[in-house]
């Protein structure tokens, strides 16, 4: 593992009101969504920890190509989120290595990794824990006792997450959003740093319950992976085939993740790429005054004010692994689809027309006009 002291910080027990940050604070008059407990730090020293940044973002995607081959735009993708904060839905075909690239991400940082294999006859405790009812032996009375379940880790991975039904999947809720379970009066705060890493096979229609909207909606981005080209396949296929898996050398942990995530939060994006995020969200509801007929046409349901936020935190995740401390339309652009791809849901004319929800949100970008610096 890379020396912490490299990166600048200094250890620390953090105390639960830390373990329960939501990341969802209000946008501040710079554009910036910030939060109460977001690092308070000087130029200088806040240039040597995004350069800090941009060298832990290279060198865990330099690890994470040992074991995943040809999936750059994925990679970049969830190390975006999971350095802002967030949570991702990985979609894709069989065998496109989405639990082998969570997998992965927990290795290289050091993070309690718990995978659930989501089935129709899951419950809702086998999630988040239950409470049992014991004897003191000392006294004799009944006492109850909180039993955690596989959500008490820094990573966990909900494979097929539509294979089970909506009261289960709605466990996930609370612990998405507040990071933390409630049960018989308790609260009871995950392990910080907490990500939801849940993944879908597109192709399966059958046997499935589609996820609601509101639980789409807490997840920063939506992540597609679809199958290699011949050569990356021909490659894949050497590699894992062979008596031994590569090794992942650990970069970094979960104290320097939640550090990262305060010093994200001060990179600051500018307010007229701020109006921009939020122009394009508006516009992709059909009910909104200035949605364009396409929209009307294609879309039963757009974003909402989360998709605003999560552009642009995803900008100033993007541009702190670049070592900026600021955003820039690029930035923007670049997080556009994942953020929006599974928060606009599309009408029965666009399937008959065959157009995509990317078709969608392409035009989109190219309808709204993209402000000037």
């Amino acid at each position: 593992m890379l020396d912490s002291n490299r990166f600048g910080f200094t250890k620390r027990a953090r105390g639960p009101e830390e373990r329960c940050n939501v990341f969802d604070g209000p946008p501040q008059q710079d554009g910036s969504i910030m939060t109460g407990n977001s690092t308070q730090t000087g130029p200088t020293e806040t240039g040597a920890v995004l350069e800090r940044i941009q060298a832990a973002s290279q060198a865990i995607t330099r690890e994470l190509g040992k074991a995943i081959i040809g999936q750059e735009s994925a990679i970049e993708q969830i190390l975006t989120a999971v350095f802002a904060g967030g949570h991702c839905l990985i979609q894709g075909p069989l065998a496109a290595g989405k639990t082998l690239i969570v997998e992965s991400v927990a290795n290289v940082m050091s993070l309690d990794f718990r995978r659930i294999q989501f089935t129709p006859d899951l419950m809702p405790a086998d999630i988040s824990g239950t409470e049992i009812l014991e004897e003191d032996r000392t006294t004799g009375r009944r006492v109850t006792r909180f039993v955690p379940g596989p959500v008490f880790c820094n990573v966990l991975m909900a494979d097929e997450i539509n294979r089970t039904p909506p009261k289960t999947q709605a466990a996930l809720l609370e612990v998405m959003q507040e990071k933390q379970v409630s049960l018989g009066g308790k609260t009871n705060p995950l392990p910080a740093p907490f990500y939801v890493l849940a993944t879908q096979v597109t192709i399966e229609q059958e046997g499935i319950y589609p996820l609601p909207e509101a639980q789409q909606d807490r997840f920063m981005f939506s992540i597609s992976m679809e199958h290699l080209d011949d050569a990356h396949t021909i490659e894949a296929v050497r590699r894992s085939t062979q008596a031994h898996a590569p090794k992942l050398d650990k970069v970094i942990d979960g104290e320097d993740l939640l550090a990262f995530q305060g010093v994200v939060r001060d990179v600051s994006v500018p307010e007229h790429l701020v109006e921009y995020a939020v122009a394009l969200v508006d516009t992709s509801r059909p009910t909104h005054d200035d949605a364009p007929e396409f929209i009307r046409d294609y879309v039963y349901w757009g974003a909402g004010l989360r998709a605003s936020q999560y552009i642009c935190l995803g900008a100033k995740s993007l541009a702190a692994q670049d070592g900026r401390d600021a955003a820039n339309l690029t930035d923007v652009q670049k997080v556009l689809i994942p953020v929006l791809r599974h928060r606009m849901g599309l009408s029965f004319r666009a399937d008959v027309d065959g157009v995509t929800v990317e078709d969608v949100i392409q035009r989109l970008i190219e309808t709204v006009p993209a402000p000037q610096a």
